[in-house]
């Protein structure tokens, strides 16, 4: 896989140690789509009548800059086309997370963009759910989903998503949010108050894509305008004293992705992530994976590098699992069950 900066940090495998494979943990910020690893590109291309050879998947995952990567996340979703297609990719990301001992995951599905391809989104939710039931038997991790509006096709086509949010939220309790990912460059998050007002009256829960590739207005704008009850990335929020001071007092959590900003060049040097400034300040921060077979990375690796990079104890890192189930937006009930079996570590 291409990478905006070739350097020895970017290179290195992070191989997760076996305390924190052993941490219990829940990821708030990773997109179905992002999450499909090439050889499961390649048997759904199969399953299509298609013909892709590994030097194909690998050129699809190529990308040397963010727009390169949305290219790379538009054309691996593209290729989704059936319910059956969501099913398997959905089943095979409880399979992977089980894997890393993540308990439950709230997972972004990108609506809109399946909207604009004119799929059926209401059976592509079935096929969604199906997957979903199967893994959570077969795996014991639970997944709630966000729908995620792209930004960059703008507030109406949003609007449908918020929409199909709320009805889909009658039928499956397990539709827990909305959210806007895609472009911050081409699309501030001030245009979509109205598109977050309503959702917030459907009793959906607010997340918001903020502060990645633009300045921390951004984040203010998501926090008081957009009033979103997490912050994606929140990567330039260090560019703002007063912002800092408020996500320490308010404990909005910050869905941090490290790999993720590096590998769209977001950042040049793993060293440079806030991720530990954060943390000693007090902020509510969660490590995530956000696309992991894009990015080449996993729930666990992330985990291994605030230790590697940033030298956080074992201490920290059972802080930084707590947080992650603090964070969710599981029942109160639910998430002082996951806290109590840290009690017992």
């Amino acid at each position: 896989m291409a990478t905006p900066i070739q350097t020895e940090e970017s290179e290195h495998s992070f191989e997760p140690s076996a305390f924190v494979l052993g941490l219990p943990k829940a990821e708030l910020h990773l997109h179905l789509e992002g999450a499909i690893a090439p050889e499961t590109v390649r048997e759904l291309a199969h399953n299509h009548g298609r013909h892709m050879a590994p030097e194909d998947v690998t050129h699809l995952y190529e990308y040397t800059d963010f727009t390169g990567f949305l290219r790379c996340f538009r054309d691996v979703t593209k290729d989704l086309e059936t319910p059956e297609d969501y099913e398997l990719i959905t089943y095979r990301l409880l399979q992977q997370l089980a894997s890393e001992n993540v308990r439950h995951a709230e997972v972004y599905v990108s609506v809109g963009a399946c909207l604009l391809w004119g799929r059926d989104f209401q059976q592509i939710f079935a096929g969604m759910e199906r997957g979903r039931e199967r893994g959570a038997r077969e795996f014991g991790v639970s997944l709630y989903w966000i729908f995620d509006a792209v930004r960059h096709f703008g507030p109406e086509r949003a609007m449908q998503v918020a929409e199909l949010a709320a009805e889909l939220r009658g039928s499956s309790g397990n539709v827990i949010g909305f959210g806007i990912g895609g472009d911050e460059r081409r699309a501030a998050p001030e245009l979509f108050g109205e598109v977050y007002e309503y959702a917030a009256r459907q009793g959906l829960r607010l997340t918001c894509h903020a502060g990645e590739t633009v300045g921390p207005e951004s984040i203010w704008t998501a926090l008081q305008t957009l009033k979103t009850k997490r912050v994606g990335h929140g990567l330039t929020a260090w560019q703002d004293r007063a912002l800092l001071a408020y996500l320490l007092e308010t404990q909005v959590p910050i869905e941090l992705c490290i790999t993720s900003n590096l590998r769209t060049g977001c950042l040049h040097h793993l060293q440079q992530h806030p991720l530990k400034t954060y943390f000693d300040l007090g902020l509510l921060v969660t490590l995530n994976s956000d696309d992991p077979a894009m990015f080449g990375t996993s729930l666990a690796r992330e985990y291994q590098i605030a230790q590697d990079v940033f030298g956080f104890s074992h201490a920290q890192l059972k802080r930084l699992a707590m947080n992650s189930f603090q964070a969710s937006f599981l029942p109160e009930e639910k998430k002082k069950e996951y806290l109590r079996h840290f009690a017992e570590r």
